[in-house]
């Protein structure tokens, strides 16, 4: 993942290509299984389907998935073919045994696009070269329009008759002249887009824009080879070339800020270096691709470098970023013989790894197949942009039409004008921007924060929430047990006593041990009269005293408590885990567990309450470890000794009374009712299979996030919503002004331009939306806000 295709080191056919590739090399490539790890992978089911997802150049709109979809459906060997237009991803899912992932390029190549491999469309080669063909388009295109409107200017600031015939003539050739770069050239793209898709049979939103320009340039020739014909009263080069640089030029601001829209996801999926240092059997290093590095390897890591692989720090130390795959946001220690995550940085210095895992083996690749997902998804509001767009777009031709004859009885001079102004300016490209941008903005946003996105139907869902539903272990509570108290017998101290038993328990990696060890302070040191500790499976430690007789560290059994002895502790303590410490003198010391509630877990719950949320706490633990649970962090509803099919039955309740209900989990018995939630949230650490069945991957296991995302998915909506209001109140005035003539073609291509960017400049405020200032204090409200 990641490698250069360009690099001769990379190994497969892209090591083979220097520059860029032509389409035979695209194909090829396409073709060889080396590269199809890169970009494909195996559809599970009955059939042996592949599935690739593959980027698309040269798509501007949503009509130009149309396009490709149906160069694709219904091939042999296709089983599905799906664009989203706003991240520009094309997902193929075919039979290899019928058809070439070649032959399904070629297909699209006959339409005007080209798919290209996302690591390679996303290089810095092929981006730098997409940017200068645009900008030199747009250059042309506005250094003709300065020229063209000089020439033009006299005819706006004098009265008819004054300029002279021959003066007049004279300035429509030069026109005319500087025109043809603007047809030739810039205005390329829009052509061979609106060709390539009326060679299908389809209408795509560059056909209006075509034909207005087409109609513009060709009335303009007429009048300047003819100026006492029916149209040599008035030339448009000036409109043609001032429309085709605003149409250009918001062409150029989308594809730039669509990179720090659906670009945000794009950048964190392809995070990993292209080269890396990898260290010789002499200790010299040697730069080769990613393409060849195997596990073992020794790779050299420079500060501010991904690390290439899953991997073990061989140098005295490294500081690492890993907000992506962990959700923290501060930078990490990772000393020698800790691990390092595949796609994290290293912050400072160089650092010495030992790669122990590759490719789709990291914690790097699941995370991107997870957000993969979400880049090429549609939701169900584009589904039907998309459905409408051509009809739309055939309407609004024959609605110029209509308004050419109508104009045409009544004023000729104004009936082109009129005419070209409705191609032009009813457009649909924001209408089409408007939902996915904003919906790419967000995930790209929250990503950033180490929330994964993998629908984004999801964000709409999200946002009518009203009951958020958790699991009780590892979900408000660590997946780890922690020491809560310590319980002694007379003339022993609770240092005394905890530090006997961490010197017993250092010994073993229990869950329970472990706790004890960690609640000792930082730089102690075992007690060196415990020796010779032995490890009793399922009862505890046992270790021999100076005196001869035993310390024993673990369960009542294990310790030879007698029923006695545990009714003399406290009863609240009947459902709870202890571990207890005996020695020649009997009962010595008991330590109780609890799970940890975690640190955010009660003032997440206390806000979801202010902001007006049910919460409910479903557990198949038992109902007083359940309740304690609740109580810690402001649950009252509590469900304990729930089996999944008892969680289930309960979140179908909840909806069949009307609720939205979210649910968090992170474990494999949470699965079926985080299927049947309407929004389901899983922790990062919690199992595969939940994951798969959630719609957002919380990496940093931090309740704050889930609050986080339910506010950022509301706030997502609403930018939706004002792009789509903003659409169609645009399409709403703009319409019958050129209807009643009183929007000129050049005007018309500036408001299309204009509403496009202020559609994908709206979604990018999402991007900026790290925190919300509207999220009650919690320790102002009231008792009565919690429920």
């Amino acid at each position: 993942m990641g490698a250069n295709p360009s690099d001769p080191a990379a190994g497969g056919l892209w090591a083979q290509h220097r520059g860029p590739l032509s389409v035979d090399d695209n194909f090829i490539i396409l073709d060889d299984p080396l590269e199809q790890e890169i970009f494909t992978r195996p559809v599970e089911g009955d059939e042996p389907l592949l599935e690739s997802i593959l980027m698309v150049q040269g798509m501007y709109c949503a009509a130009c998935s149309g396009a490709i979809e149906g160069a694709l459906e219904g091939r042999p060997g296709v089983r599905s073919a799906e664009v989203q237009a706003a991240s520009r991803r094309l997902t193929i899912r075919w039979d290899p045994s019928r058809v070439k992932l070649s032959e399904l390029a070629a297909a699209v190549g006959k339409v005007g696009y080209r798919v290209l491999p996302m690591q390679f469309a996303l290089s810095v080669e092929a981006r730098q070269q997409e940017t200068r063909k645009a900008l030199w388009r747009l250059f042309v295109a506005g250094f003709c329009m300065m020229q063209v409107m000089m020439y033009a200017w006299p005819s706006y600031v004098t009265q008819p008759g004054e300029i002279p015939p021959d003066i007049d003539h004279l300035l429509r050739w030069a026109s005319l002249v500087l025109s043809l770069p603007v047809m030739l050239f810039s205005s390329r793209p829009f052509f061979d887009n609106a060709w390539a898709h009326l060679k299908q049979g389809r209408i795509a939103m560059d056909t209006p824009v075509s034909i207005g320009i087409l109609a513009c340039f060709i009335v303009s020739l007429l009048a300047t080879y003819n100026p006492s014909g029916p149209w040599g009263h008035e030339v448009w080069y000036d409109s043609l070339v001032m429309f085709v640089f605003f149409l250009l030029g918001a062409r150029y601001m989308e594809f730039r800020l669509r990179d720090r829209t659906a670009g945000a996801l794009d950048a964190l999926m392809n995070r990993l270096p292209e080269q890396c240092d990898r260290q010789l059997p002499d200790g010299r290093f040697e730069t080769v691709s990613l393409r060849r590095l195997q596990v073992g390897d020794v790779v050299r890591i420079q500060a501010g470098q991904a690390f290439a692989g899953d991997g073990t720090v061989l140098s005295d130390g490294v500081i690492v970023d890993e907000a992506l795959l962990t959700g923290e946001s501060q930078p990490l220690t990772r000393k020698r013989g800790e691990q390092v995550v595949a796609g994290s940085f290293n912050l400072a210095g160089t650092a010495l790894i030992r790669i122990d895992r590759l490719g789709r083996d990291t914690r790097f690749a699941q995370i991107v197949s997870l957000m993969e997902q979400a880049s090429t998804e549609k939701p169900g509001l584009v589904r039907l942009v998309d459905r409408i767009a051509a009809p739309f777009l055939a309407l609004v031709m024959l609605s110029s039409l209509i308004a050419f004859y109508f104009w045409w009885q009544i004023e000729p001079s104004k009936a082109f004008s009129v005419a070209v102004a409705i191609l032009i300016v009813t457009c649909p490209c924001a209408l089409s921007l408007a939902t996915p941008a904003a919906m790419l903005a967000g995930a790209g946003a929250l990503a950033k924060r180490g929330t994964l996105v993998r629908r984004l139907q999801a964000f709409e869902a999200l946002s009518h929430i009203d009951t958020v539903v958790f699991d009780k272990t590892g979900t408000l509570t660590h997946d780890r047990v922690v020491l809560r108290d310590v319980l002694t017998r007379d003339g022993v101290t609770r240092e005394q006593a905890l530090s006997l038993a961490a010197s017993l328990a250092v010994t073993s990696l229990h869950p329970v041990s472990r706790a004890i060890v960690q609640a000792m302070p930082v730089g102690w040191d075992a007690q060196a009269v415990v020796q010779s500790v032995q490890d009793v499976p399922g009862g505890g430690l046992v270790s021999l005293a100076p005196d001869g007789s035993e310390w024993r560290l673990g369960s009542a059994r294990h310790c030879g408590l007698s029923a006695d002895a545990l009714d003399a502790l406290p009863a609240n303590l009947a459902d709870t885990p202890c571990t207890h410490l005996v020695d020649g003198q009997g009962w010595m010391a008991t330590f109780v567990m609890d799970e940890g509630v975690r640190e955010d877990a009660a003032e997440a719950i206390s806000t979801l309450h202010a902001l007006g949320f049910k919460t409910l706490l479903l557990s198949g633990d038992r109902l007083g470890a359940a309740q304690r649970v609740a109580s810690q962090v402001g649950i009252e509803t509590v469900l304990a000794e729930a089996s999944p099919e008892r969680k289930l039955e309960e979140v179908v309740a909840l909806q069949q009374q009307g609720r939205h209900v979210a649910m968090v989990g992170d474990g494999i018995n949470d699965g079926p009712v985080l299927a049947r939630a309407d929004v389901a949230f899983a922790l990062g650490h919690g199992a595969p299979l939940t994951q798969t069945q959630s719609d957002f991957v919380v990496q940093s296991g931090r309740l704050s996030e889930v609050l986080h995302t339910v506010l950022h998915a509301r706030k997502t909506m609403a930018v939706c919503r004002q792009n789509l209001w903003w659409a169609g109140s645009y399409n709403a005035i703009s319409v019958p002004m050129a209807v009643v003539g009183w929007m000129p073609p050049w005007a018309a291509g500036l408001g299309m331009a204009l509403s496009s960017f202020l559609v994908i400049g709206n979604a990018m405020r999402l991007g900026s939306m790290d925190t919300y200032t509207d999220i009650p204090d919690s320790s102002t409200l009231p008792v009565s806000a919690s429920r």
